[in-house]
């Protein structure tokens, strides 16, 4: 029933969807998407909040205000359930499965820096047509000498527009990605992440204090391969702290996200980045890493100065997850990525979408203003 209502546009029938990632065609966002919240999701809210069956994951593009679909592969999809959904799963990952996905993400990784892998490129950018803006590129195709090297392809200056750039009270988007937010992390476990072990203290690792971040909020930002890989700075400021933390190459896909087996966000292998800054005090930048992500590269440094926008890092070949934690009460994130977020609903953003307002107010110069003096007789 859900998904007949989400194929007709405004009931008339006139457009079909058949898979927004892997399609260009997708579902309008009217009263026919009311329908399917009437019933609150029925058929998605058990694969979304538990991955139990989720075979296709609704996103709203916030873009184009519409409804798309990502399909994921049968077998895939069966497998995952298997490994991340079940006791059986769980007894396969103590008794050496962990490593082979280790082993098996390394020899990828390396498999995709040879000059062999640049013939991958084009049969690539074919499976995900209409999801990639060649016109977006730094450089052209017959640049790049190895697939990682398209695969972390830079954007011409200019692509990823950054919303209100020069106002250091707003915070914006790091990524191209689906994006998850929550005012806390109890928010997060009550309608997304459903690993038992799951805290800030756990994201952070052991050591980085986390006193800052306690009742603080929480943003998701999920890489799927097609995505532009590298983040970006979603606030302006100083790096405090660089930590880099080892760990597994679990998936970062929801099906794994919602296990009670697995803690993927505290498990998996991840770069730590502290960010002071004046309206938003720390922010806690996290990169985590998933299966066949060769590697983590971040472009800044400990002590350097970040602007609102600017590079911060980049995966190499595999889908993989910024999460960004701010302290308690530091931000109010825009309501409709809340709400999204509320009903187990990822939201599609490019890097610089604003992502929320500073709580805290700007500070303003005590200085007259020298409009309003007068020169006295």
């Amino acid at each position: 029933m859900i998904h007949l209502t989400l194929c007709f546009d405004e009931g008339t029938g006139n457009q079909v969807m058949t898979g927004g990632f892997l399609t260009e065609k997708q579902a309008s966002y009217g009263w026919i998407f009311k329908l399917s919240e009437w019933v609150h999701f029925s058929s998605y809210e058990v694969g979304l909040k538990s991955g139990s069956s989720a075979s296709h994951i609704l996103v709203f593009d916030r873009r184009s205000k519409r409804l798309v679909e990502e399909i994921i592969d049968g077998k895939i999809l069966l497998s995952m359930r298997a490994i991340y959904q079940s006791k059986i799963g769980l007894s396969l990952i103590d008794n050496g499965a962990k490593e082979l996905l280790q082993s098996l993400s390394e020899k990828q990784g390396k498999r995709m820096n040879s000059v062999e892998s640049a013939k991958e490129i084009p049969k690539f950018i074919e499976f995900f047509k209409g999801q990639i803006d060649l016109s977006h590129m730094m450089y052209p195709l017959e640049h790049y000498k190895t697939f990682n090297e398209f695969f972390i392809r830079e954007l011409k200056p200019g692509a990823r527009p950054i919303d209100l750039k020069d106002q250091n009270d707003v915070a914006n988007c790091a990524a191209d990605s689906r994006l998850m937010a929550f005012k806390s992390v109890e928010d997060s476990m009550r309608f997304w992440i459903k690993g038992r072990k799951f805290s800030i203290q756990g994201i952070l690792g052991a050591d980085i204090s986390s006193s800052e971040f306690i009742g603080g909020s929480l943003v998701i930002f999920r890489l799927a391969p097609q995505d532009y890989h590298r983040f970006h700075a979603p606030v302006a400021g100083t790096i405090e702290k660089v930590c880099d933390i080892s760990g597994a190459l679990y998936t970062v896909n929801p099906i794994a996200i919602n296990s009670k087996y697995f803690n993927v966000f505290t498990e998996n292998k991840r770069v730590v980045a502290i960010i002071s800054t004046e309206l938003f005090g720390k922010v806690a930048l996290v990169a985590v890493g998933a299966t066949m992500v060769g590697s983590i590269t971040l472009s800044k440094n400990e002590g350097s100065r970040v602007r609102k926008g600017d590079e911060f890092g980049y995966f190499s070949f595999g889908g993989s997850t910024v999460i960004c934690i701010f302290e308690k009460d530091a931000i109010e994130i825009d309501e409709d990525l809340l709400a999204n977020s509320a009903r187990s609903l990822e939201t599609l953003v490019s890097v610089g979408m604003r992502l929320g307002i500073s709580r805290k107010k700007q500070g303003k110069s005590s200085l007259p203003n020298i409009g309003d003096c007068k020169i006295g007789e």
